[in-house]
């Protein structure tokens, strides 16, 4: 199980890009954090997730 800001889900063995794919964040808005280290978006490919990681998202909002 992988901890997605808080939440357990089953996605150990995909890579930070395939489980984006299923969710409704936008790759070019978003930060992600990888058991307290950044991920960077070239690396979200071949980053994959572990049993007992934990993920951070953080959408980035405009506004003025």
């Amino acid at each position: 199980m992988v901890k997605v800001n808080g939440t357990e889900l089953d996605i150990a063995g995909k890579t930070v890009s395939e489980y984006l794919a299923t969710t409704n964040y936008d790759p070019k808005r978003i930060a992600v954090e990888r058991n307290g280290d950044i991920v960077f978006k070239s690396k979200y490919d071949a980053t994959v997730l572990d049993d007992g990681d934990s993920l951070e998202i953080v959408s980035f909002v405009g506004g003025g």
